[in-house]
């Protein structure tokens, strides 16, 4: 067992949410009459109320040196409060965790920096918190500018720095200061593309270096090409724990399994609720229904709603078998004749002339909005099943791996 580094044992964490009731009108003399009633009276019940919530609950794992642990799961599955006690920002409220080197965590934009001192300074601060001696930090401190690419703002304090100068200071001291367990939460999502893949890089020397990697993002792609376990965390337990492909499909297979009919049934939901989904349709014609649509053929999707409202717009997201999102449709930024061709009705309509999607399995995510607000966002509201077709008299088949989408194009070849 000398090669585990992180052991967790019946590991749990519970959180007291304060639940305020809300008066019409408060006056001050109200205030003052209650301020006097809880001194008179200690043991009276306040009009507010407590609720317990466990964010983790008896969670069981351990991590070997050199694991690259991919950490999944849906939002409020625990996933950010297990990284917080990973990396000895909150502690457990049950169990214990034993933990074997220095933990280096990127969980946020600035973590462990100091927003007045410059990014020089913060260098060496980090390095001293991992338990580093000045003379360490001056070996690598050239190559941690070179990869954060801040030189010309380094004697800058940090808080005049953007996001992403952050993200990539704050990556680079964790990632090459060699901590022996390197923690990484979504926070890379905020620099750009090329930055991300010089980060991915970074990380997968790191684990071949023996070093060990605990990730989380919902970006399944990235966690795949990255990591060589996972962990499923589900409501605060572990549900699955193994290899990574195993548990991504898992993750996935359940994110299916969440879509429902009626969506007017789903408990997980975000907005005002003046407007609600019921149900969405998919069809390659205007009359013909269909759960399967095709690759080059037209493709209508249909968006049953309770009610119209004046300046409504519909926006939804589809997501590939990786979970990454590839397309995104915004009724606000269409045309004025979507309708003109359909009954006036509750059910707003998204015309595709040409579907240009690779063959596979698709997930929506749908938002409807009125009144500038947010009124309903359903995450996992369907699953679209796309077959092979033809598009630009060219067959489109299951076996193109490599992208999610194909263009129609000419070619203009020499003679």
């Amino acid at each position: 067992m000398s090669d585990t580094v992180i052991k967790v044992e019946n590991l749990s964490k519970k959180y007291i949410i304060g639940h305020q009731k809300q008066e019409k009108y408060t006056a001050l003399r109200d205030v003052i009459g209650n301020s006097v009633k809880s001194i008179l009276k200690p043991n009276s019940k306040s009009k507010g109320t407590k609720e317990e919530f466990w964010a983790l609950k008896d969670i069981n794992f351990e991590i070997k040196q050199g694991d690259r642990v991919g950490i999944i799961g849906r939002n409020g599955a625990g996933k950010s409060t297990l990284l917080k006690i990973l990396s000895r920002i909150t502690e457990p409220t049950k169990g214990q965790i034993k933990i074997r080197g220095r933990v280096a965590s990127l969980l946020e934009v600035g973590t462990g920096f100091h927003p007045e001192l410059t990014g020089r300074e913060n260098i060496f601060l980090n390095g001293a918190i991992l338990g580093m001696g000045k003379t360490e930090i001056k070996k690598k401190f050239d190559e941690i500018v070179a990869f954060a690419e801040v030189e010309k703002f380094l004697d800058t304090p940090v808080k005049r720095y953007s996001s992403g100068m952050y993200v990539r200071l704050a990556f680079a001291v964790a990632a090459h200061l060699e901590p022996e367990i390197l923690v990484v939460d979504e926070v890379l999502a905020v620099g750009d593309t090329q930055f991300q893949k010089k980060c991915l890089g970074k990380i997968k020397t790191v684990g071949k270096e023996g070093r060990t990697v605990i990730f989380v993002s919902h970006n399944m792609g990235m966690v795949q090409n990255l990591c060589t376990r996972g962990i499923f965390l589900k409501q605060g337990t572990i549900s699955v724990n193994g290899d990574i492909s195993s548990v991504i499909y898992t993750y996935l297979q359940t994110l299916e399994n969440s879509v429902s009919e009626n969506l007017l049934e789903r408990k997980e939901k975000k907005g005002k609720g003046l407007i609600r989904l019921k149900k969405i349709e998919f069809c390659i014609g205007k009359n013909n229904g269909t759960s399967i649509l095709s690759t080059g053929k037209s493709a209508y999707f249909i968006f049953y709603v309770t009610s119209l409202l004046p300046k409504m717009s519909c926006v939804f997201t589809l997501y590939n078998q990786y979970d990454q999102a590839i397309v995104n449709f915004n009724s606000t930024i269409s045309g004025n004749d979507d309708y003109k061709d359909f009954e006036i009705g509750t059910k707003l309509i998204c015309q595709i002339d040409e579907l240009i999607l690779i063959p596979g399995r698709y997930r929506m995510n749908v938002a409807i909005f009125a009144k500038n607000e947010l009124q309903d966002h359903i995450e996992n509201a369907a699953i679209i099943e796309i077959e092979s077709g033809v598009l630009g008299g060219r067959p489109i088949t299951s076996n193109i791996t490599h992208s999610s989408f194909v263009q129609k194009h000419k070619w203009i070849l020499p003679i």
